[in-house]
């Protein structure tokens, strides 16, 4: 079963059936922590997570996908955000030993007047420590801004208003794994990370500001719902918009827009990181702007 959904929107795709719901955040998401925390607004089309010395806020999908595009608009905690942590990623269960598949946005918090930093990470089989981090070009507290992830067999691509931010491509030839048979939920949460959120720590959340808000709106959940690998919308045989041969790669103009951002806001790369790791590890090849 295919499901397109945007704020408005759910579009379910089955048997060549298409039927069109009326949907919300309180249709699709359940709050998972601190309901007294968050608040929705514009007829579910709005939600706010909060966070104050009391307690964060949390909220996770009803469903699990496997495959797709999703996007989130989210309009992050403005002036002294200094220690406060917005998440927002896809996640299957974790497990005991740890196999679990993750796909990490979490902006990071700042003094008034400095930037956000943005850290992605990638989880594969349990094994992730693939943090980059970004400044981003614009401020993110005045507007809102999507943030998205397209996630097919060859490519999982991170983006920014469109704008490609990160590639992790497919490299299970080379012995890597590759998040593709474990169905994820959507998850975001807003929380007190002020040991190591700004300056390492070095900054603290200033309550006297809170509560803290971070407001989402206009979601597209344009992804397969799966409960397991075996859903027939995550195979090739699905002929799924996301498999097509103009997503296996990124384009000429994409590739050149990941450069720029490479090249001009990326602050720390695990590639890089030489103190971390003593070889580089295998996949960074692949996943730069710099292979044009």
């Amino acid at each position: 079963m295919e499901g397109r959904r945007n704020c408005s929107t759910l579009i379910i795709i089955l048997n060549s059936l298409s039927v069109s719901i009326l949907q919300g955040f309180a249709k699709d998401f359940n709050i998972t922590w601190a309901p007294d925390h968050t608040e929705l607004l514009d007829n579910d089309q709005i939600l706010e997570l909060k966070l104050d010395n009391t307690s964060g806020s949390a909220f996770q999908s009803v469903n699990k996908f496997l495959f797709g595009n999703i996007t989130m608009q989210i309009k992050l905690v403005p002036n002294n955000s200094a220690g406060t942590v917005t998440a927002y990623y896809l996640s299957s269960p974790w497990t005991v030993p740890d196999t679990h598949d993750e796909l990490d946005f979490e902006f990071l918090g700042n003094l008034s007047g400095q930037p956000y930093i943005l850290q992605t990470n990638v989880f594969a089989n349990g094994t992730g420590g693939r943090e980059q981090r970004l400044f981003l070009w614009f401020d993110p507290t005045t507007d809102f801004h999507t943030y998205g992830i397209l996630w097919n067999h060859r490519q999982i691509v991170f983006s920014v208003d469109n704008v490609p931010i990160r590639l992790f491509t497919n490299n299970e030839v080379l012995g890597l794994a590759y998040p593709d048979h474990q169905p994820m939920n959507i998850y975001s949460s807003l929380w007190n990370g002020d040991q190591w959120a700004t300056q390492g720590g070095r900054i603290k959340i200033d309550w006297a500001a809170a509560p803290f808000i971070a407001t989402y709106t206009n979601y597209n959940l344009n992804a397969c719902m799966a409960e397991d690998a075996n859903a027939l919308c995550a195979s090739f045989a699905a002929n799924n918009w996301w498999d097509g041969g103009a997503y296996q790669i990124l384009s000429a103009d994409q590739i050149n827009k990941l450069r720029w951002v490479e090249q001009n806001y990326m602050v720390y790369d695990y590639c890089t990181d030489t103190k971390r790791y003593n070889v580089t590890p295998v996949e960074c090849a692949q996943n730069s702007g710099g292979l044009a």
